[in-house]
Protein backbone atom coordinates (compact mmCIF):
# COMPACT_ATOMS: atom_id res chain seq x y z
CA UNK A 1 0.00 0.00 0.00
CA UNK A 2 1.28 3.14 -0.99
CA UNK A 3 1.11 6.11 1.54
CA UNK A 4 1.38 9.69 1.67
CA UNK A 5 2.36 10.99 5.06
CA UNK A 6 2.39 14.35 6.77
CA UNK A 7 3.72 15.81 9.84
CA UNK A 8 3.30 19.22 11.68
CA UNK A 9 3.51 18.11 15.06
CA UNK A 10 6.24 20.92 15.99
CA UNK A 11 8.76 23.40 13.91
CA UNK A 12 8.86 20.80 10.86
CA UNK A 13 6.11 20.83 7.71
CA UNK A 14 7.11 17.35 6.35
CA UNK A 15 5.70 15.26 3.76
CA UNK A 16 6.91 11.66 2.71
CA UNK A 17 5.70 8.77 0.58
CA UNK A 18 6.23 5.00 1.39
CA UNK A 19 5.73 1.38 0.39
CA UNK A 20 5.55 -0.41 3.79
CA UNK A 21 9.01 0.62 5.48
CA UNK A 22 10.42 1.67 1.84
CA UNK A 23 10.35 5.54 1.68
CA UNK A 24 9.94 6.74 -1.85
CA UNK A 25 9.91 10.26 -1.52
CA UNK A 26 11.02 12.59 1.63
CA UNK A 27 10.59 16.06 1.91
CA UNK A 28 11.24 18.68 5.35
CA UNK A 29 10.62 22.09 5.91
CA UNK A 30 12.59 23.00 8.68
CA UNK A 31 11.52 26.41 11.23
CA UNK A 32 14.67 26.80 12.67
CA UNK A 33 15.57 29.79 11.31
CA UNK A 34 12.00 31.51 12.52
CA UNK A 35 12.21 29.96 15.80
CA UNK A 36 16.19 30.49 16.83
CA UNK A 37 15.63 34.42 17.37
CA UNK A 38 13.25 33.66 19.95
CA UNK A 39 15.22 31.20 22.15
CA UNK A 40 12.50 28.73 21.02
CA UNK A 41 9.66 27.47 18.83
CA UNK A 42 6.68 30.02 18.99
CA UNK A 43 3.27 28.26 18.90
CA UNK A 44 2.27 30.85 16.42
CA UNK A 45 4.98 31.64 13.97
CA UNK A 46 5.07 27.45 13.70
CA UNK A 47 1.35 27.11 12.62
CA UNK A 48 1.82 29.96 10.41
CA UNK A 49 5.29 28.43 8.49
CA UNK A 50 2.97 25.35 7.90
CA UNK A 51 0.23 26.86 6.46
CA UNK A 52 2.57 28.57 4.22
CA UNK A 53 4.90 25.71 3.22
CA UNK A 54 2.59 22.40 3.21
CA UNK A 55 1.64 22.42 -0.40
CA UNK A 56 4.67 23.02 -1.48
CA UNK A 57 6.19 20.12 0.63
CA UNK A 58 3.83 17.63 -0.54
CA UNK A 59 3.96 18.69 -4.27
CA UNK A 60 7.53 18.41 -3.89
CA UNK A 61 7.65 14.91 -1.77
CA UNK A 62 5.22 13.19 -4.90
CA UNK A 63 7.80 15.14 -7.21
CA UNK A 64 10.37 13.21 -5.47
CA UNK A 65 8.24 9.83 -5.48
CA UNK A 66 8.13 10.04 -8.97
CA UNK A 67 11.47 8.32 -10.18
CA UNK A 68 10.13 5.40 -7.86
CA UNK A 69 7.26 4.50 -9.51
CA UNK A 70 8.35 4.10 -13.05
CA UNK A 71 5.32 2.10 -14.24
CA UNK A 72 3.20 4.79 -13.70
CA UNK A 73 5.13 7.57 -15.60
CA UNK A 74 5.64 4.86 -18.60
CA UNK A 75 1.83 4.52 -18.50
CA UNK A 76 0.99 8.01 -18.46
CA UNK A 77 3.95 9.72 -20.23
CA UNK A 78 6.82 7.11 -21.92
CA UNK A 79 10.23 6.74 -19.95
CA UNK A 80 10.93 9.68 -18.08
CA UNK A 81 14.47 9.31 -20.07
CA UNK A 82 13.44 10.05 -23.18
CA UNK A 83 10.56 12.97 -22.32
CA UNK A 84 11.76 16.12 -23.57
CA UNK A 85 11.42 19.24 -22.20
CA UNK A 86 8.39 20.48 -24.23
CA UNK A 87 6.63 17.98 -23.34
CA UNK A 88 7.34 17.69 -19.57
CA UNK A 89 4.09 17.86 -17.41
CA UNK A 90 4.61 21.06 -15.10
CA UNK A 91 5.43 20.23 -11.97
CA UNK A 92 1.84 20.65 -10.26
CA UNK A 93 0.17 18.23 -12.95
CA UNK A 94 3.45 15.68 -12.34
CA UNK A 95 2.30 15.54 -8.71
CA UNK A 96 -1.73 15.49 -9.22
CA UNK A 97 -0.62 12.66 -11.38
CA UNK A 98 1.27 11.02 -8.63
CA UNK A 99 -1.32 11.54 -6.10
CA UNK A 100 -3.86 9.40 -8.05
CA UNK A 101 -0.82 6.30 -7.25
CA UNK A 102 -1.35 6.95 -3.75
CA UNK A 103 -3.97 4.41 -1.59
CA UNK A 104 -4.11 6.00 1.43
CA UNK A 105 -3.27 9.02 3.62
CA UNK A 106 -1.40 9.11 6.99
CA UNK A 107 -0.85 12.14 10.00
CA UNK A 108 0.34 13.06 12.91
CA UNK A 109 -2.57 13.28 15.62
CA UNK A 110 -0.47 14.04 18.50
CA UNK A 111 1.41 14.58 20.86
CA UNK A 112 2.78 18.12 19.78
CA UNK A 113 1.57 22.01 19.26
CA UNK A 114 -2.21 21.77 19.46
CA UNK A 115 -2.05 24.70 16.71
CA UNK A 116 0.45 23.38 14.69
CA UNK A 117 -0.87 19.53 14.91
CA UNK A 118 -4.33 21.35 13.47
CA UNK A 119 -2.63 22.40 10.14
CA UNK A 120 -1.15 18.87 9.19
CA UNK A 121 -4.83 17.11 9.97
CA UNK A 122 -7.07 19.88 8.28
CA UNK A 123 -4.90 19.52 4.79
CA UNK A 124 -5.11 15.38 5.24
CA UNK A 125 -8.72 15.51 5.79
CA UNK A 126 -8.73 18.30 2.74
CA UNK A 127 -6.78 15.65 0.37
CA UNK A 128 -8.82 12.25 2.06
CA UNK A 129 -12.10 13.99 0.81
CA UNK A 130 -10.57 15.43 -2.64
CA UNK A 131 -9.40 12.17 -3.60
CA UNK A 132 -11.39 10.30 -1.89
CA UNK A 133 -8.38 8.12 0.13
CA UNK A 134 -8.70 6.37 3.30
CA UNK A 135 -7.31 8.24 6.51
CA UNK A 136 -4.62 7.08 9.43
CA UNK A 137 -3.92 8.50 12.23
CA UNK A 138 -0.54 8.23 13.73
CA UNK A 139 0.74 8.71 17.25
CA UNK A 140 3.91 10.37 16.74
CA UNK A 141 5.91 8.57 19.34
CA UNK A 142 4.92 5.31 17.66
CA UNK A 143 6.39 7.14 14.47
CA UNK A 144 10.11 7.66 16.08
CA UNK A 145 9.81 3.62 17.10
CA UNK A 146 9.16 2.45 13.55
CA UNK A 147 12.00 4.49 11.94
CA UNK A 148 14.55 2.32 12.93
CA UNK A 149 13.43 -0.06 9.99
CA UNK A 150 12.80 2.88 7.18
CA UNK A 151 14.76 1.79 4.17
CA UNK A 152 15.63 3.72 1.12
CA UNK A 153 13.61 3.58 -2.08
CA UNK A 154 16.11 0.49 -3.48
CA UNK A 155 14.80 -1.44 -0.09
CA UNK A 156 17.71 -1.08 1.99
CA UNK A 157 19.05 -1.73 4.83
CA UNK A 158 17.26 -4.99 5.30
CA UNK A 159 16.39 -5.55 9.44
CA UNK A 160 13.81 -7.87 10.27
CA UNK A 161 11.02 -7.72 13.40
CA UNK A 162 12.46 -9.88 16.26
CA UNK A 163 9.56 -8.79 19.10
CA UNK A 164 9.87 -8.18 21.99
CA UNK A 165 12.15 -4.44 21.98
CA UNK A 166 12.69 -1.86 24.45
CA UNK A 167 12.19 1.19 22.93
CA UNK A 168 14.36 4.86 24.09
CA UNK A 169 13.14 7.89 23.00
CA UNK A 170 14.71 11.08 23.21
CA UNK A 171 13.81 13.81 21.99
CA UNK A 172 12.96 17.83 22.30
CA UNK A 173 9.69 17.04 23.24
CA UNK A 174 10.28 13.88 25.32
CA UNK A 175 11.95 11.01 26.95
CA UNK A 176 10.32 7.75 26.98
CA UNK A 177 11.25 3.70 27.80
CA UNK A 178 8.56 2.39 25.97
CA UNK A 179 8.20 -1.68 25.89
CA UNK A 180 7.52 -2.49 22.30
CA UNK A 181 5.88 -6.15 22.26
CA UNK A 182 4.76 -6.43 19.13
CA UNK A 183 3.46 -4.05 15.99
CA UNK A 184 1.23 -1.92 17.34
CA UNK A 185 1.29 -2.76 20.66
CA UNK A 186 3.59 -0.52 23.18
CA UNK A 187 3.68 -0.08 27.03
CA UNK A 188 5.26 3.10 28.77
CA UNK A 189 7.94 1.72 31.16
CA UNK A 190 9.27 5.08 32.39
CA UNK A 191 9.19 8.70 31.03
CA UNK A 192 9.91 12.08 32.15
CA UNK A 193 7.85 14.18 34.88
CA UNK A 194 8.86 17.35 33.78
CA UNK A 195 11.35 18.71 31.14
CA UNK A 196 12.94 16.40 27.83
CA UNK A 197 16.03 15.81 27.28
CA UNK A 198 16.32 17.88 24.16
CA UNK A 199 14.34 20.26 26.23
CA UNK A 200 16.69 20.54 29.04
CA UNK A 201 19.97 20.59 26.86
CA UNK A 202 18.15 23.26 24.76
CA UNK A 203 17.52 25.51 28.24
CA UNK A 204 21.28 24.84 29.36
CA UNK A 205 22.16 26.59 25.54
CA UNK A 206 20.38 28.85 26.44
CA UNK A 207 21.87 29.87 29.87
CA UNK A 208 25.34 29.62 28.28
CA UNK A 209 23.91 32.05 25.82
CA UNK A 210 24.46 29.47 22.45
CA UNK A 211 21.75 30.37 21.40
CA UNK A 212 18.70 27.71 19.79
CA UNK A 213 18.45 25.09 19.03
CA UNK A 214 21.06 24.40 21.86
CA UNK A 215 21.70 20.52 21.70
CA UNK A 216 24.53 20.60 18.48
CA UNK A 217 26.37 23.39 20.02
CA UNK A 218 26.94 21.87 23.11
CA UNK A 219 27.94 18.30 21.64
CA UNK A 220 30.49 20.16 19.77
CA UNK A 221 31.69 21.90 22.53
CA UNK A 222 31.74 18.60 24.72
CA UNK A 223 33.78 16.98 21.77
CA UNK A 224 36.43 20.14 22.32
CA UNK A 225 37.54 18.68 25.82
CA UNK A 226 37.18 14.89 25.40
CA UNK A 227 33.77 15.12 27.34
CA UNK A 228 35.05 16.47 30.87
CA UNK A 229 32.70 16.26 33.93
CA UNK A 230 34.54 18.51 36.08
CA UNK A 231 31.43 20.25 38.18
CA UNK A 232 29.99 17.13 38.70
CA UNK A 233 25.95 17.97 38.47
CA UNK A 234 23.29 16.06 39.87
CA UNK A 235 21.60 13.01 38.73
CA UNK A 236 18.06 13.63 39.63
CA UNK A 237 16.00 10.45 40.14
CA UNK A 238 18.24 7.67 39.20
CA UNK A 239 17.53 5.91 42.64
CA UNK A 240 13.68 6.30 42.51
CA UNK A 241 13.41 2.72 42.38
CA UNK A 242 11.49 3.37 38.94
CA UNK A 243 12.27 3.86 35.09
CA UNK A 244 10.72 7.43 35.29
CA UNK A 245 13.09 10.69 34.58
CA UNK A 246 13.28 14.44 35.62
CA UNK A 247 15.78 16.90 34.37
CA UNK A 248 14.15 20.11 35.97
CA UNK A 249 16.49 20.00 39.05
CA UNK A 250 19.21 19.34 37.07
CA UNK A 251 18.37 22.77 35.03
CA UNK A 252 17.64 24.27 38.36
CA UNK A 253 21.05 23.66 39.72
CA UNK A 254 22.82 24.36 36.60
CA UNK A 255 21.09 27.71 36.97
CA UNK A 256 22.08 28.23 40.09
CA UNK A 257 25.90 27.47 39.74
CA UNK A 258 25.92 29.93 36.86
CA UNK A 259 24.84 32.49 39.05
CA UNK A 260 27.72 32.15 41.43
CA UNK A 261 29.93 32.38 38.80
CA UNK A 262 31.24 35.96 36.54
CA UNK A 263 30.91 36.19 32.90
CA UNK A 264 34.60 35.96 32.69
CA UNK A 265 34.64 32.56 34.76
CA UNK A 266 31.69 31.39 32.59
CA UNK A 267 33.21 32.26 29.16
CA UNK A 268 36.66 30.52 30.47
CA UNK A 269 34.59 27.38 31.70
CA UNK A 270 32.31 27.21 29.10
CA UNK A 271 33.55 23.93 26.80
CA UNK A 272 33.79 22.06 30.40
CA UNK A 273 30.31 23.79 31.53
CA UNK A 274 28.46 22.45 28.41
CA UNK A 275 30.13 19.12 28.79
CA UNK A 276 29.29 18.47 32.32
CA UNK A 277 25.82 19.31 31.90
CA UNK A 278 25.93 16.73 28.70
CA UNK A 279 27.22 14.06 30.80
CA UNK A 280 24.65 14.62 33.43
CA UNK A 281 21.86 14.16 31.21
CA UNK A 282 23.06 11.03 29.36
CA UNK A 283 24.07 9.25 32.81
CA UNK A 284 20.09 9.70 33.80
CA UNK A 285 19.11 8.33 30.34
CA UNK A 286 21.61 5.43 30.61
CA UNK A 287 21.05 4.42 34.48
CA UNK A 288 17.90 4.24 33.31
CA UNK A 289 18.07 2.61 30.43
CA UNK A 290 20.53 -0.57 32.01
CA UNK A 291 17.45 -0.42 35.32
CA UNK A 292 15.25 -1.51 32.19
CA UNK A 293 17.61 -3.91 30.85
CA UNK A 294 17.56 -5.62 34.20
CA UNK A 295 13.92 -5.64 35.10
CA UNK A 296 12.51 -7.03 31.67
CA UNK A 297 15.74 -9.23 30.22
CA UNK A 298 15.00 -7.47 27.21
CA UNK A 299 18.28 -6.92 25.04
CA UNK A 300 17.29 -5.68 22.24
CA UNK A 301 17.12 -1.88 22.28
CA UNK A 302 15.74 0.46 19.54
CA UNK A 303 16.08 4.47 19.60
CA UNK A 304 14.41 7.24 18.13
CA UNK A 305 14.40 11.15 18.42
CA UNK A 306 16.32 13.94 17.93
CA UNK A 307 18.66 13.60 20.51
CA UNK A 308 19.75 10.02 19.31
CA UNK A 309 21.61 12.12 16.86
CA UNK A 310 23.99 13.12 19.04
CA UNK A 311 27.71 11.03 19.00
CA UNK A 312 28.47 10.90 22.62
CA UNK A 313 25.37 9.17 23.60
CA UNK A 314 25.53 7.11 20.87
CA UNK A 315 29.49 6.03 21.63
CA UNK A 316 28.02 5.79 25.64
CA UNK A 317 24.62 3.59 24.54
CA UNK A 318 26.85 1.23 22.66
CA UNK A 319 29.37 0.46 25.28
CA UNK A 320 26.47 0.26 27.76
CA UNK A 321 24.92 -2.11 25.78
CA UNK A 322 27.74 -4.49 24.70
CA UNK A 323 28.79 -4.79 28.88
CA UNK A 324 25.21 -6.41 28.94
CA UNK A 325 25.35 -8.52 25.88
CA UNK A 326 22.63 -6.53 24.39
CA UNK A 327 22.15 -5.27 20.50
CA UNK A 328 20.73 -1.73 19.79
CA UNK A 329 19.03 -0.54 16.13
CA UNK A 330 19.60 3.20 15.33
CA UNK A 331 17.50 4.78 12.53
CA UNK A 332 19.54 4.35 9.36
CA UNK A 333 19.50 7.52 8.15
CA UNK A 334 19.71 10.73 10.09
CA UNK A 335 16.90 12.30 8.81
CA UNK A 336 14.73 9.57 10.30
CA UNK A 337 15.43 10.31 14.07
CA UNK A 338 14.37 14.33 13.79
CA UNK A 339 10.63 14.36 13.62
CA UNK A 340 9.78 13.43 9.13
CA UNK A 341 6.84 11.88 7.86
CA UNK A 342 8.39 9.04 6.58
CA UNK A 343 8.16 7.88 10.17
CA UNK A 344 4.59 8.33 9.86
CA UNK A 345 3.75 6.85 6.73
CA UNK A 346 5.55 3.27 8.10
CA UNK A 347 3.91 2.93 11.51
CA UNK A 348 0.91 3.70 9.55
CA UNK A 349 1.69 0.91 6.73
CA UNK A 350 1.32 -1.70 9.91
CA UNK A 351 -2.53 0.02 10.68
CA UNK A 352 -3.14 0.09 7.15
CA UNK A 353 -2.22 -3.56 7.11
CA UNK A 354 -4.94 -4.09 10.72
CA UNK A 355 -7.29 -1.68 8.64
CA UNK A 356 -6.87 1.16 11.55
CA UNK A 357 -8.60 3.82 9.79
CA UNK A 358 -10.19 6.72 10.27
CA UNK A 359 -14.21 5.93 10.46
CA UNK A 360 -15.13 9.47 10.53
CA UNK A 361 -13.16 12.48 9.45
CA UNK A 362 -15.20 14.98 11.13
CA UNK A 363 -14.32 13.52 14.41
CA UNK A 364 -10.20 13.17 14.15
CA UNK A 365 -8.97 16.11 15.98
CA UNK A 366 -5.53 17.09 17.56
CA UNK A 367 -4.70 15.37 20.83
CA UNK A 368 -1.39 17.65 21.81
CA UNK A 369 -1.23 15.42 25.26
CA UNK A 370 -1.48 12.30 23.35
CA UNK A 371 -0.07 9.50 25.33
CA UNK A 372 1.44 6.18 23.90
CA UNK A 373 -0.50 2.77 23.94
Amino acid sequence: MRILAIETSCDETAAAVVEGVRVLGNAIYSQILIHSKWGGVVPSLAKRAHEEKIDMVIEQVLVKARSSIRNFLSTSWGPSSKLKSSVIPSRKKLASSVFSTIDCIAVTYGPGLAIALEVGISKAKELAKKYEKKLIAVDHMEGHIYACWGQNSKGNPKNEFKFPYLALLVSGGHTQLVLFSNHLQYEVLGETLDDAAGEALDKAAKLLGLGYPGGPVIEQLATEVDHKDNYKLPRPMIKSGDLNFSFSGLKTSFYYMLKKMTEAEKNKQLKELASSFQEAVFDCILLKLESAIKQTGIKKIVVGGGVICNQRLRIRLRSLLKRHGAEVIFPPYKYLCTDNAAMIGIAASFKAEKGLFVKDLAKLDRVPRLRLG
